[in-house]
């Protein structure tokens, strides 16, 4: 079964709680880290990430943060997730077998799992959050300072 990694899952995480958080001004990278439990320098390379792919916009200042770029509506899980992977590849040494065989097998799998997630929106995402009661539970205070 197809996986998404820890940095994609935490990069669809910021874009939903950005979506649900910025209601006319940025969210700030520190009120997001805080409420997901992780330290700034974690977060900030994968937000930097969404922002030079178009997902997010930076906003600089004393009352800076994240908001998003476009419509919820336009911004599919699969498009964050290409983001996040892209960011973390390395081009070390890949085996012969993996190149050759292993890549090749696995890569129609994965288009199927890229286009199941395609059809997952960050508004689709901020609506069920909203229904089950999450959006008020993270929407705890935001300061920025």
């Amino acid at each position: 079964m197809a996986r998404l990694s820890d940095k994609s899952l935490l990069a669809v995480a910021a874009v939903v709680d950005v979506a649900i958080h910025a209601r006319g001004q940025p969210v700030a990278a520190k009120a997001l880290a805080e409420r997901h439990g992780l330290p700034p320098r974690h977060l900030e390379p994968v937000l930097q990430a969404l922002v030079h792919a178009g997902i997010l916009k930076g906003v600089r200042g004393p009352r800076g943060g994240y908001e998003l770029a476009r419509e919820r509506r336009r911004i599919s899980v699969a498009e964050i997730v290409r983001i996040a992977e892209a960011a973390d590849e390395h081009e070390d040494q890949v085996p012969p077998l993996v190149i050759r065989v292993i890549s090749p097998a696995v890569a129609e799998a994965e288009k199927s799992f890229e286009t199941a997630l395609a059809a997952v929106t960050i508004d689709r995402l901020c609506q069920h959050a909203e229904r089950s009661g999450l959006a008020e539970q993270i929407a705890g205070p935001d300061f920025n300072i």
